[in-house]
């Protein structure tokens, strides 16, 4: 647990300020990103029965929150992300190619293993999925991807700062993306671990999309953990944004093209998890009765962080935090919400 604040540093926003800013950034932000991805807001579970499959994974080792319904006895799961979940509802809402939906996630990360500036036990993202054909199956159709968000982030921080001029002095995102995949990020810096990596490249690539993550690169180990039954580990990456207010590289979305049945079956067998061929939504999957999609969630406190420039991510969203981050902050007069 290590919270970093800045000497001198102050909220640009007052508390008020800040609560209508945020409402106002995810109002334009949905607007803006749903528009660009022909997305349709619908609602989603807050949790799902364990039985199913449909929970996230995450890295593999991370406990979902459960507890039991009394009334059925079905054991339920609190979300750790809808990955699977959106792409059964695309096919249960009979949406086609070229449309998709978005909701609001929120989260319980009860292992996370890095609270700090930038993490916290709830999360709160965009999530979203979309309907694709086979011919976008490609690394070029990811990239369009992308750049559609990117623009629809810089289009969000624009109009916000015409509103509050204040935060103009933050600067603007980059709308030029520089695509990077993770073994070339890996080979420009060979000495440093993946978080060196990341801070090292996109401090000069303010806007950055990292392809490939997930699968094993040359030195043996992967970039990052990921699950392996809803991205294709050679069709995702995440976008990284570069943090003035913290010095350093920001995960904002992580994102890619899902497996199909053939890459299921090989990132199930490379991650040794087999056995969860015969669950519920795999079984779906590898029978082909799931559409081909593209999917990912966006952070809305780590956007509202940037965009409002706050230190810490307990200036924008209500979270429970050690005492070591409460005392950090007292000193340095941030509320924590």
């Amino acid at each position: 647990m290590h919270t970093v604040i800045k000497p001198g540093y102050k909220s640009i926003l007052s508390s008020y300020d800040t609560q209508k800013a945020i409402a106002l950034m995810k109002r334009l932000f949905e607007d803006r990103f749903s528009s660009a991805l022909n997305l349709l807001r619908v609602s989603a579970p807050l949790f799902v029965d364990e039985q199913s499959g449909i929970n996230d994974t995450l890295n593999g080792w991370e406990r979902p929150v459960s507890f039991e319904i009394s009334q059925t006895g079905i054991k339920a799961e609190v979300v750790q992300s809808l990955a699977k979940w959106k792409r059964l509802a695309l096919k249960r809402y009979d949406f086609y190619p070229g449309k998709g939906l978005y909701t609001d996630m929120n989260a319980i990360r009860r292992d996370e293993d890095e609270l700090d500036n930038l993490h916290s036990v709830y999360v709160d993202q965009w999530d979203w999925e979309k309907v694709i054909l086979e011919e976008n199956r490609n690394i070029d159709y990811l990239k369009e991807v992308v750049i559609e968000i990117i623009n629809a982030m810089c289009d969000t921080e624009e109009t916000l700062q015409s509103i509050y001029p204040q935060l103009k002095s933050l600067g603007r995102i980059d709308r030029n993306v520089t695509f990077i995949t993770s073994q070339e990020l890996l080979d420009l810096y060979p000495d440093q671990d993946a978080k060196q990596r990341e801070n090292s490249f996109v401090k000069t690539h303010p806007t950055t999309f990292i392809i490939g993550i997930g699968d094993k690169l040359k030195s043996g180990k992967p970039h990052d953990n990921r699950a392996p039954d809803y991205d294709d580990w050679a069709l995702n990456g995440d976008i990284m944004l570069w943090n003035n207010m913290l010095d350093c590289a920001m995960e904002i979305s992580s994102m890619g093209i899902r497996v199909n049945e053939q890459g299921l079956k090989e990132q199930l067998i490379k991650s040794g998890c087999t056995d969860r061929e015969n669950l519920y939504y795999h079984s779906l999957l590898l029978g082909g009765k799931l559409p081909l999609t593209i999917g990912g969630g966006i952070g809305q406190s780590r956007m509202s962080m940037l965009m409002l420039g706050k230190a810490h991510i307990g200036e924008v969203q209500a979270s429970l935090w050690d005492e070591e981050t409460v005392t950090s902050c007292q000193n340095a007069g941030i509320m924590l919400l």
